[in-house]
C-alpha cells in the first residue's frame, strides 16, 4: 500500500493520463492543442519582450530626434522669413534713389503693420545716424548706436546677414522689447553721394519662445536653445540657471547622445539652425523611458497569462463537443464546394454543432441570394464611383470668389460685385442641376461662361477668353461639370505665372461622327513627364498634380467606354490642347 502511494505521488500525471484514455480524443486534442498554443505564445511573448526592450530606446530616441527636426524647421521657416524681411527692404533701399523718402516709409509702415513679431524696424547710416525707421520714433539721449554689438557684428561681416543673441533694444524712446537683433549692410543713397550702412529688424523674442513652450518630452524633459558658441538663448528653466541651481553641459557635436547628471542619466539630442548656427536641444531621461519599457513589458505578461488560460479553456470545451456530428456537417460542406448550393443540413448533435449547422444553412442561403446580387451590386458600385468622381468641387473657389466679392463691396466697385455674383449664381444653378448628372451642351458652356468670368475678374483681366461652339450641338446631351477641371488647370498651371496676358478658347464642335470638346490655352505648358503620367489611374495623386483633369477623363470612361476621353498635346512655353470626346446622345 505504501508502494502505491509512494509511486503516485512520485508521478500524479500519469496516473491522471491513465484516466482519460477512455475519452482519448478529448483528451488528446485538449493537451496537444493546448500545449503547442503554450509554447508557441511563450516563444512569441519572449521574442516580443526582446524586441521591445530594445526598440523602446530607439523609439524615444527617434521621437524626440523628430521633435527636435519640427521645432528645428519651425524657427528655421520663422528665421527666414524675417531675412526674407530684411531682403525685400534691402531691395527696396536699393531700388530708392534718394531716402528717407516717404514712399520708402510707406512700405516699412506696411511691413511693421503685417508683422506683429518685428518690434521695429529702421535704418542706420555708417556713423550711427537714423535714417528711417518705423515705428516714427526717436533715439534715446546719449545713446552710442556704433557700439552696439549687432552694429558691429554687421559691419564686420558685410556678407551676411546677423542675427543677434536676446537682448533688451534700449535705442528708442519709450520701447523696452526683449528682442533678438537681424542686422545687415546695405548701400543707400543720401542725396547723390552713395553710402553704406546697417539695417536693424527687431524680433520679439518671445516668438521664438511660443515655438519651444508647449513641447512635451515626458514629464520632465525639456528643449532648450543655444548660440554657436554655447551661450543659452532659451531655456524653459532660465531662472535656475540665472541664479546657479541649474547648469546644462554643452557638447560641441551633434546628434544624440547619452549623459550623466545630478537628476539622472538623459539622452541628449542635438541639432543645428540654419541661418544662424543656433542649436535644438532636446532633453529626456532614461528613467521615464526605462519605466515606459516596464509598462509594456508588465502589460505583455498579463496579456500572455490570459491568452493561456482562455486557450486552455477553449481547447477543452471545443474538444469535448466537435465529434461525429461535424463529421456530417463536412460532408455537406464538400457538396457545397463542389458547386451544390440547393441543400439543406439538419445534423442533431450538441448546441454548438446545431448552431453552426442553422448558420451553414443560413450562409448558403446568402450565398445564392448574393449571387443574385452581384449584378445589381455592380451597377450600383459604378455609379456611386461616377456620383463620387462628379461630387468633386473645390471649396477654395467659393473662398476666394467670396473674399473677391466682399474686397469689390468694400472698394465699392458696384458693377463688379453684381457681375461676380450673377455669375456665381448661374454657375451653382447649373451645378446644381436638380441632381440631374447629365445636361445639354448649351448649359455645359454657360457654366464654363460663367466660371470664366469669375476667374477673370478675380484674376484681375490677366486673361482673355473665346468661346466658339457650333450652332448645333447645343441641343445635345453630355456628362456635368467637365469643362470647369480643365479651364482650372489652364489658368492654375498655365496662366498664373505668365508674365504676359494669357488666352484661354474653347471650342465645341463635331468632328468624325463624335462631339469633341477643345479647351486651348498660352500657357507655360506641361512638362513631358508630367504629361505622360498626367491620365494614368492611380489609387492616390499629389495635390497640384492634374487631379480634376484626370477625374474627368475617368468619368466620361465610366460612363460613355474606353474609346472616349482626354487627349492632351503641350508644348513648353506655347501652350497646352485638351481634347475631349464624347459620344453625340440627342435624349
Amino acid at each position: 500500500m505504501k508502494k502505491k502511494v509512494k509511486r503516485f505521488l512520485k508521478n500524479p500525471f500519469a496516473i491522471l493520463i491513465n484516466s482519460f484514455k477512455i475519452r482519448s480524443i478529448q483528451f488528446i486534442i485538449t493537451i496537444s492543442f493546448t500545449v503547442i498554443t503554450v509554447i508557441a505564445m511563450l516563444f512569441v511573448g519572449i521574442t516580443l519582450y526582446n524586441k521591445f526592450s530594445i526598440s523602446a530606446e530607439k523609439n524615444a530616441s527617434l521621437s524626440t530626434e523628430q521633435l527636435v527636426n519640427q521645432i528645428n524647421s519651425n524657427i528655421e521657416y520663422y528665421l527666414k522669413s524675417t531675412t526674407d524681411v530684411s531682403n525685400l527692404l534691402n531691395k527696396n533701399i536699393y531700388l530708392n534713389q534718394n531716402i528717407p523718402n516717404s514712399k520708402l516709409q510707406d512700405q516699412i509702415n506696411v511691413i511693421q503693420n503685417i508683422r506683429e513679431d518685428v518690434t521695429s524696424l529702421a535704418v542706420f547710416s555708417e556713423k550711427g545716424e537714423l535714417i528711417i525707421g518705423s515705428p516714427m520714433t526717436t533715439l534715446k539721449d546719449k545713446v552710442n548706436v556704433v557700439d552696439q554689438q549687432w552694429f558691429k557684428a554687421a559691419l564686420n561681416k558685410s556678407d551676411n546677414v546677423i542675427f543677434s543673441l536676446p537682448h533688451v533694444q534700449n535705442l528708442f524712446q519709450g520701447k523696452h522689447d526683449w528682442v533678438v537683433s537681424l542686422s545687415r549692410v546695405i548701400s543707400f543713397y543720401k542725396g547723390d553721394k552713395k553710402e553704406r550702412g546697417v539695417l536693424l529688424v527687431d524680433m520679439n523674442f518671445s516668438t521664438i519662445g511660443q515655438l519651444c513652450q508647449n513641447v512635451s518630452i515626458g514629464k520632465r524633459g525639456y528643449i532648450y536653445i543655444v548660440d554657436s558658441d554655447d551661450n543659452i538663448i532659451y531655456h524653459p528653466q532660465q531662472q535656475l540657471i540665472n541664479i546657479g541651481l541649474k547648469k546644462e553641459n554643452s557638447e560641441d557635436f551633434l546628434g544624440g547622445y547619452l549623459e550623466k547628471s545630478d537628476e539622472g542619466n538623459r539622452l541628449v539630442t542635438v541639432k543645428t539652425v540654419n541661418y544662424t548656427n543656433w542649436k535644438v536641444v532636446a532633453v529626456a531621461y532614461m528613467s521615464e523611458i526605462v519605466a515606459s519599457k516596464q509598462d509594456i513589458t508588465a502589460f505583455m505578461g498579463w496579456v500572455l497569462f490570459f491568452c493561456i488560460i482562455f486557450i486552455i479553456l477553449i481547447f477543452a470545451f471545443i474538444s469535448a463537443k466537435i465529434t461525429h456530428p461535424i463529421k456530417e456537417l463536412e460532408k455537406s460542406m464538400k457538396k457545397v464546394e463542389e458547386g451544390e448550393f440547393n441543400i439543406y443540413v439538419d445534423v442533431k448533435g450538441e448546441d454548438e454543432v446545431v448552431r453552426l449547422s442553422r448558420a451553414f444553412n443560413l450562409m448558403v442561403s446568402k450565398v445564392r441570394m448574393l449571387m443574385d446580387q452581384i449584378i445589381v451590386e455592380q451597377e450600383a458600385k459604378r455609379k456611386s464611383e461616377l456620383d463620387a468622381l462628379q461630387s468633386q468641387i473645390n471649396p477654395h473657389f467659393l473662398y476666394n470668389t467670396l473674399d473677391s466679392i466682399v474686397w469689390m463691396a468694400e472698394n465699392e466697385k458696384s458693377e463688379d460685385v453684381i457681375i461676380m455674383v450673377t455669375a456665381l449664381a448661374r454657375l451653382f444653378r447649373i451645378s446644381i442641376s436638380r441632381g440631374k448628372n447629365i445636361i445639354t451642351v448649351e448649359q455645359e458652356i454657360e457654366h464654363a461662361k460663367n466660371y470664366l468670368i469669375i476667374q477673370k475678374v478675380r484674376y484681375k483681366n490677366k486673361f482673355q477668353f473665346e468661346i466658339v461652339v457650333q450652332e448645333e450641338v447645343l441641343k445635345y446631351k453630355t456628362l456635368k461639370l467637365i469643362l470647369q477641371p480643365l479651364i482650372e488647370n489652364s489658368i492654375y498651371h498655365g496662366i498664373e505665372y505668365m508674365v504676359d496676358e494669357g488666352l484661354i478658347k474653347i471650342s465645341v464642335a463635331i468632328v468624325n461622327g463624335r462631339l469633341l470638346y477643345e479647351v486651348d490655352d498660352n500657357g507655360l505648358g506641361i512638362e513631358l513627364e508630367k504629361l505622360e503620367k498626367l491620365l494614368e489611374y492611380e489609387t492616390k495623386a499629389k495635390a497640384g498634380s492634374g487631379v480634376g483633369v484626370k477625374n474627368v477623363h475617368e468619368r466620361i470612361q465610366l460612363c460613355y467606354g474606353k474609346e472616349y476621353g482626354l487627349e492632351i498635346e503641350s508644348v513648353i512655353e506655347e501652350g497646352t490642347r485638351i481634347k475631349m470626346w464624347l459620344p453625340i446622345v440627342e435624349e
